[in-house]
Formats: C-alpha cells, sequence, structure tokens
C-alpha cells in the first residue's frame, strides 16, 4: 500500500495498534453499558410509540390497554435479564447465544441462532439509524428530505468511529447515551412532580386531536390479536439484550460479573423509561396513529398531508417541559444522537459474532482477523454494507424496517435459554455437592421459564407481523442459514482434500524427471536472466519455447538465438489464430500426457514496473497463461522477476513506508486466539 492510501487511512482510523496492546481495549463497565446497552436502552424513544399506533387501530378507547402491555414487556425484560445472567457466567467465551445453541443443542441449531442473530444486527442498524433521521428530520428539514442519502451518511460515520476500536468509540458513545438516560429520568420526575405534587395539568400538541379508528368495536378475537400485535411491537424495547453475552471477551476481569452487572443496570433503566414514557403519555393524552395524516383529526378535518407526527418521547417532553425550553431541546438532541449511537450493539456483536462463525469455517476466514486498530474490520465493514442496502431499499422508513424486527432476536432468546436448561442438566448428572446443585436447580428454573416465555413470545411475534414484514427476516435467515452451510462443507471438502495421509502418495513420490520451459518472446535481458535462472536448476531437459504469431519477428528471434550460440534448444510453435496461451497450455498438457510421472516446470520472465498504469501495459499474457497452468496437475509455474527503472520508485517508497510504520504495517491475524474457559457452575 502506498503511502497515498496510508494517509487518509491514519487521518479516519488512526495508528495501528500492536497485537500485544489488545488488552488495553478492554472496557470498565461505565463504558460497556453505553456500547452494548445503547440499543435497549434507545429503545425507549420508539418502542412506546409503536404500542400505540397499533393500538389506535381500534380508536382512543384502546389505550386504556397500554399499560398492560408495558407490565407484560416489563416481565419479558425481567425473564430475559435473568436469564442470561445465567448465560454469562456458564458461558464468558464470547459465543453468547450461538456457544450456547451449538455446543447443548447441535450445529444445526447454533446455526439458526446464529443466522437469526446476524439479521437481527443488520436490522438494529437500518432501524436505529432510520429513527434517529426522523427524530432528528423534525428539527431539520434537509434530513427528512433526503432521507436515505443522511442515513447512509450517518452508518458510515459509524463505521469510520467503529474502526478506529471499541474502546475509542464507546468514550465517544457513553457522553450522549447518559445525557439521555439522565434527561428521560429528569422528565419522568418532574412529570410526575407537576402531575402529582402541583396537581398541574400537562398537554400533548396532540392532546385534543381525535383518532378516526380502521375498526371501531373491536371484541373477542379480534381484539385480542390486536393486543398481541402492540404487544410484539413493545417487544421491541428488547433487542439487543443478546449483545451483552456476545461481548463477555471484551469486559475487563472479573469479565463475566462485570457483564451480570451490566446487564442488570441495563435492564432496570429500560425497564423504568419505559413504563415512566407510557405513563407520561398517557396523563399528557397523546394521539399517535399509522396514517396521521388521514386518521388524526384536528377541529374535524384530516391533519393533511403536510402534518408530521413527533415520536410519543417529543411529544411528552413537550408537554412536561414545555415546547423549545432547554431540557425540551436537549432530550430532542439527546434522542436523534442516542438513536445513531444505539448502531452501535450491533457494530460490536455482528463483527464479533462474525469472527467466531469464521473459526467454526462457517463464514470467510478474513472474518476472523483483527484490522489496524485491534477491531474485526472485516465484520464491520460488512455489517455497514449490508444495513445500507437495506436501509435503501425501504426508503430509510423505520415503520416499515420495524416491521421486520425482532423476529431473529426471539429466535436467538427461545433456542438459547432451551440451551441452558440442557446445560444444567448436564451438569446436574454429575455434581454431588448440594450448595451447588441447589445453584444449578435455581439457574435451571430461570432458563425454563424463559425458554417459555420467549417461546411465546416468537409464536405471538411470527402470528402477529409474518403479513407485515416478518418474512422478510425469516427470508434472510435461510439464506445466511444456507450460505453459512455452503461455506463450512467447502472448508471441510478442502480440508479433508488436502490432509497428509500417512501412506505414500503421489504428492510425496519424488517426480522421475523435470522437464523446463523457457517462455521466450525476444531476446532481450529478462529472457538472458530466464535462461540463466533455468540452466542453474539442472533439469533433466531444457529447451526454450516461442509461439510463432509474426513470421518475420520469429525468423529474427532463431537468428539471434543462434548468432549468441545460447546453448538451450529452441522449440517454435505456430499459431495461426494468433493465439500464444492456448498453445503453451496444449504443449504443456501434450509432455504431462506422454510422461504422466514428470514435473513440467514453466518460467516466465516478467516485469517489475513502479507504476500501476504501468502493469496495464505490461504481463497480461503471463498472467494469463498462470491463470490457466494453475488447471494443469503436474505444472509448476516461476516467475523470474526484471526490475525496469520505474521500480526504483516503487521501491524506495516502499522503504519510506516501512520506516514511517504507517497503518497496516501490522500483520493481520487473530491477536489471540478465542479463550475456552470452563463453564461456572453458577
Amino acid at each position: 500500500m502506498s503511502k497515498l492510501t496510508d494517509v487518509p487511512k491514519r487521518i479516519l482510523i488512526g495508528r495501528a495498534l500492536r497485537s500485544d496492546r489488545l488488552g488495553e481495549t478492554l472496557l470498565p463497565k461505565r463504558i460497556a453499558l453505553p456500547v452494548f446497552a445503547s440499543d435497549p436502552l434507545s429503545s425507549v424513544a420508539y418502542a412506546p410509540g409503536e404500542v400505540l399506533l397499533v393500538l389506535s387501530i381500534a380508536g382512543v378507547s384502546a389505550y386504556h390497554f397500554s399499560p398492560w402491555i408495558a407490565l407484560a414487556v416489563v416481565v419479558l425484560m425481567f425473564t430475559v435479564v435473568a436469564s442470561y445472567r445465567q448465560n454469562v457466567h456458564a458461558y464468558p467465551s464470547g459465543g453468547g447465544d450461538y456457544e450456547v445453541a451449538n455446543t447443548n443443542l447441535g450445529p444445526k441449531a447454533g446455526l439458526t441462532v446464529a443466522s437469526a442473530l446476524l439479521v437481527d444486527y443488520v436490522l438494529t442498524v437500518a432501524v436505529s439509524i432510520s429513527s434517529g433521521v426522523e427524530n432528528l428530520g423534525s428539527a431539520i428539514p434537509f434530513v427528512v428530505e433526503h432521507k436515505v442519502f443522511s442515513a447512509i451518511a450517518i452508518i458510515v460515520l459509524l463505521t469510520l468511529m467503529n474502526l478506529r476500536g471499541v474502546k475509542e468509540s464507546g468514550k465517544l458513545f457513553a457522553i450522549p447515551t447518559y445525557v439521555f438516560v439522565a434527561g428521560v429520568f429528569i422528565m419522568i420526575a418532574w412529570g410526575a412532580f407537576k402531575g402529582i405534587v402541583l396537581d398541574d395539568t400537562m398537554k400533548a400538541p396532540t392532546a385534543d386531536f381525535e383518532i378516526r379508528p380502521e375498526h371501531e368495536g373491536l371484541a373477542g378475537f379480534a381484539l385480542v390479536f390486536l393486543l398481541l400485535r402492540a404487544f410484539s411491537s413493545g417487544c421491541a424495547a428488547l433487542t439487543g439484550v443478546e449483545a451483552i453475552s456476545n461481548g463477555v471477551p471484551a469486559f475487563r476481569k472479573p469479565k463475566s460479573r462485570n457483564a451480570a452487572t451490566t446487564l442488570a443496570l441495563m435492564g432496570a433503566l429500560a425497564v423504568t423509561m419505559f413504563c415512566g414514557i407510557i405513563g407520561l403519555a398517557m396523563a399528557t393524552d397523546v394521539k399517535m396513529a399509522e396514517q396521521p395524516a388521514h386518521d388524526l383529526i384536528r377541529d374535524g378535518v384530516p391533519v393533511g398531508e403536510d402534518y408530521v407526527q413527533n415520536p410519543v418521547i417529543s411529544q411528552v417532553a413537550a408537554a412536561v417541559f414545555g415546547e423549545h425550553t432547554f431540557f425540551f431541546v436537549l432530550l430532542a438532541a439527546a434522542t436523534a444522537l442516542v438513536l445513531f449511537l444505539a448502531a452501535n450493539t450491533a457494530y460490536n456483536g455482528f463483527p464479533l459474532l462474525g469472527s467466531i462463525l469464521a473459526q467454526d469455517r462457517y463464514l470467510p476466514r478474513q472474518l476472523h482477523t483483527r484490522g489496524d486498530r485491534l477491531a474485526f474490520s472485516n465484520g464491520i465493514v460488512l455489517l455497514a454494507g449490508a444495513a445500507m442496502l437495506l436501509v435503501w431499499l425501504y426508503g430509510a422508513d423505520s415503520t416499515k424496517l420495524i416491521q421486520l424486527y425482532i423476529v431473529g432476536v426471539f429466535v436467538s432468546f427461545t433456542l438459547s435459554q432451551t440451551g441452558m436448561v440442557r446445560h444444567w442438566n448436564r451438569h446436574l448428572k454429575t455434581e454431588t455437592n448440594p450448595a451447588a446443585r441447589r445453584r444449578m436447580i435455581r439457574s435451571r428454573a430461570i432458563n425454563t421459564f424463559g425458554a417459555f416465555f420467549t417461546g411465546l413470545v416468537l409464536v405471538v411475534v411470527l402470528a402477529t407481523k409474518f403479513t407485515h414484514g416478518a418474512w422478510v427476516a425469516l427470508l434472510g435467515m435461510v439464506i445466511f442459514y444456507g450460505t453459512m452451510s455452503a461455506i463450512r462443507k467447502h472448508y471441510d471438502r478442502v480440508a479433508a482434500e488436502i490432509a497428509a495421509p500417512d501412506e505414500p502418495t503421489d504428492d510425496t513420490a519424488r517426480p522421475s524427471r523435470v522437464h523446463s520451459i523457457v517462455l521466450v518472446s525476444k531476446v532481450h535481458r529478462p529472457t538472458l536472466r530466464a535462461v540463466a535462472y533455468a540452466q542453474l536448476m539442472r533439469s533433466d531437459k531444457l529447451e526454450a519455447l516461442s509461439i510463432n504469431v509474426d513470421p518475420a519477428e520469429t525468423k529474427a528471434l532463431k537468428k539471434e538465438w543462434e548468432r549468441r550460440g545460447i546453448n538451450v534448444p529452441l522449440k517454435i510453435l505456430d499459431s495461426p489464430y494468433r493465439e500464444i496461451t492456448r498453445p503453451v497450455v496444449e504443449y504443456v498438457k501434450g509432455l504431462r500426457r506422454e510422461s504422466p510421472r514428470d514435473a513440467v516446470s514453466v518460467i516466465i520472465p516478467e516485469y517489475v514496473v513502479g507504476h500501476w498504469y504501468e502493469h496495464l501495459l505490461h504481463n497480461q499474457s503471463a498472467l494469463r497463461l498462470k491463470g490457466r497452468l494453475l488447471f494443469t496437475p503436474g505444472v509448476m509455474v516461476t516467475s523470474v522477476p526484471y526490475q525496469l527503472r520505474s521500480s526504483e520508485v516503487a521501491k524506495k517508497r516502499e522503504k519510506k513506508r516501512q520506516e514511517w510504520n504507517a497503518p497496516g504495517s501490522v500483520r493481520r491475524g487473530p491477536a489471540v486466539e478465542r479463550p475456552k474457559e470452563p463453564a461456572a457452575k453458577n
């Protein structure tokens, strides 16, 4: 890589880090919380609104069900958090749901979980960024007018921040995340004080609006189905919970305890904020509709296409603090920013899971290597590309994207908790210590309830969201599953094919003879160097080979060859169709047919140039020929380089680059192997 490309790389990403500095990138709990929990914490900005949007189908009268839906989400959140605290203690190596399912339920279940998580991570980025753009667009018209461009630009920015390394991005993300959490808690506390102590009447901007119900007077099964759909939309608050169990290796020691503490803190914060916003939305009489232009009525008339429906959290903030006040603006800015940063949960989970899958040969090996900043750069770039494609396809519309959401995460929840039940059953068969058995039985009970509850929610999500877009997420999971299965089969097939056997084979047998061929076009310095090298090899038979495409040039070549008295026979092959590659390949194959036990060595003189455009002008025939000969068994191809003057420029540039120690000078490869820590018994 030239210095020209190293300079922007250093500016954007920073200096390369040595592999032995990996420990310096580990996270304390105060940084790990915003890094791994920004997704579930920020989901309170849109999850309450999704609940009210679904309930609005039956009109304002259905809003009184929202506290009960919130309660169900809270119970589910506590169940999932308690269950995952068992996971991080039992499997601290970072495999998370994938490792749990793979170890206890088998490779197929593990691959299903991995497919679900990869899809969910991509959707996390797409949904969070799109929702953040919509929040920001209410204040900056340019953003909402160019939603797709703005979303893609933010994804690129987040990608660069994460390529700099998880610890640096964590420091950047910590401030807005904590400002957002503090702002929401201040809003809840001040709203409760105004409503309970001061008995102040707080009204949201939409308090005086009416909702035109799509289906009025729902009852029976239709009402139950609507409530289940609203519950499944509210479950968006749980996305990202599994990221902590996948990211245990990124925590400082003691890793498992720190991860479990962070999980508990995240759950408590998310539940409090979610319930507080739902409660204030009911108190301030917030109105939301899936199609606000037609279904929101103001003064007896639909609000029209020009109306912009602000999120629930913005409407509640306006009611509590007053519009355009300091705290309102601060919370609005923090909300938009934390939604962008919520995608960081996926930026930490996807590359790490991709690295583990690559180590297990389910994904390309390039995903297992760390980049210049000790981050899994290839996984980060792959995630960004997939998210940008999804944003472009769905026009950065969070309402459409969120219908694809949470299917994958509940598939992983259910299989992971089922796997944990089998994990405890296996350990209970051999454990004799009464205290340890009590801890295991308690943990098994928690995971059993978690498996039952999340499995029930998965059924609800599939039933209520399938026709609304969940089928796309399932299709993505099937594609990931099929692709990873094919990659594993390929790696297994190659490994079996190249494995060294104990008994002698043709690969270990010494060839009877070596037949060397030097390719010649003209008598010049590169040719003479190649001939001299070939003579040094002491082959059993050595000959020079030239292709006759121009009789005059061939005649001149033979004359010069004889004049110089080169002690290597020159063979000329006619090519009536002026081809060069085909005659050489056919000649070499003919030699192999005549003497299958002989090895054929093809020696090709090549120019070494110093500029990229010179590569277009030289060595093209040699590249094509080498590409064809690669598929011919028993044939070795050797390049004899000849350095042109322009190569000196490249040589000096390479020397300066090495002395400069630019990013990229660190060898690619894992800094450390994935630790195989023994499973904890509690």
